[in-house]
């Protein structure tokens, strides 16, 4: 048999029949052969990481910024993370585990600097051109500003990766692809369990303030949680685990009974029923409560929100200066505005920042009166 049945034939014997087979795949824009080793969907997955776009998240902050410790997540390390709780869920669920990964590493490469505190400065911006949104700006990298060596702009992804990403932004349309569904209930997962992490090592909330939610009780009722307990970092550490797999755990669980209904059916009849995969309604329960508490005690901490508040004026004024003055803009961001608008144009290449370059910027455009800015 040829090497280009290697991967349909390992997908074949790994995967359930309800999961997405590569060997399925709506194709690409741009036509291209398929590889002999590997499937669309992980060549799909190393574009992903071999991108500009997302080394740069290793710079963009997930909740807290540079300023307060280098221990905290970057949107880098939540994206990896994401994508690792993602594969674990897709193993057991028989999944395609190449899609879910091509998924998990695209679905927060559009954030803009300073979290959601840039983003939500950027929307303000750009309000007459219909806001900004990180995932339709990821849609936008990948199809267009991203370069490879080929003639044509964009990464050339999957048509099922890019129907993924448009679904975080439409949510419209059928139930999506399980392999979708398994990468957002996984991000979810992943950033509740590590903010607290981040929060506690951080000094902004307390491990008793934590004791009465629900969810941590139980977490701490997990197997790890009382192995470590004799050290107060043991115990932070054995938390968050626990956090992770209790939760994880309950999807798999309930996905399971869900899933085994469906034995025998393909992707597009999974679709078609809206199969939909979600935690226990108790511990769906026991997750707000946890949201809300991070909510309240941790995303509007006075030190966070100070620090937010800086942050948008200096990404406003930054934007608002270059739409005044658009021949500072890097020559491929004027050609852009030619083709679209001067507003959107700057939006772009501001999203496209790391924080310390926006910082950078700032300083050099705004301060200095600088009159050139420098492209990422």
């Amino acid at each position: 048999m040829s090497n280009e049945c290697e991967w349909k034939r390992r997908e074949e014997f790994l995967l359930a029949s309800y999961a997405m087979f590569a060997k399925d795949t709506l194709g690409r824009r741009y036509d291209e052969p398929l590889h002999p080793h590997r499937s669309p969907f992980q060549r799909d997955r190393d574009r992903v990481l071999h991108s500009a776009a997302f080394r740069r998240l290793s710079g963009k902050m997930q909740v807290f910024t540079g300023e307060m410790g280098d221990y905290h997540r970057t949107r880098l390390t939540h994206t990896h993370e994401v994508a690792t709780v993602a594969r674990t869920i897709g193993r057991v669920l028989r999944l395609n585990e190449d899609l879910i990964e091509a998924l998990a590493l695209l679905h927060d490469i559009g954030h803009p600097p300073f979290g959601h505190s840039g983003e939500d400065a950027l929307s303000h911006c750009l309000e007459a051109k219909g806001g900004f949104s990180h995932n339709r700006f990821a849609l936008t990298l990948a199809e267009q500003l991203e370069t490879r060596y080929t003639t044509y702009s964009g990464l050339n992804l999957s048509r099922e990766v890019l129907a993924g990403q448009d679904f975080r932004i439409t949510h419209e349309g059928n139930t999506p692809l399980l392999e979708v569904q398994v990468v957002d209930l996984s991000d979810s997962i992943a950033y509740n369990a590590h903010d607290v992490d981040d929060a506690l090592t951080l000094g902004l909330i307390r491990f008793q303030q934590l004791q009465g939610l629900d969810l941590v009780r139980r977490a701490l009722e997990w197997g790890s949680a009382k192995v470590h307990a004799a050290s107060e970092l043991g115990l932070r550490q054995a938390l968050v685990h626990s956090l992770i797999d209790v939760q994880v755990v309950d999807l798999l669980e309930t996905a399971g009974e869900r899933l085994q209904a469906i034995e025998g059916l393909d992707s597009l009849s999974a679709r078609q029923l809206e199969v939909e995969l979600a935690q226990s309604p108790v511990i769906a329960s026991e997750r707000q409560q946890l949201a809300q508490f991070l909510f309240e005690n941790v995303y509007r901490h006075p030190d966070l929100v100070a620090i937010r508040k800086l942050a948008a004026k200096r990404v406003s004024r930054l934007f608002h200066a270059l739409v005044e003055r658009p021949q500072m803009l890097p020559v491929r961001f004027r050609d852009l505005a030619q083709r679209s608008s001067v507003e959107m144009a700057t939006g772009y290449y501001i999203a496209g920042m790391t924080d310390r370059f926006c910082d950078a910027q700032y300083r050099s455009l705004i301060e200095l009166g600088g009159t050139e800015a420098v492209d990422w």
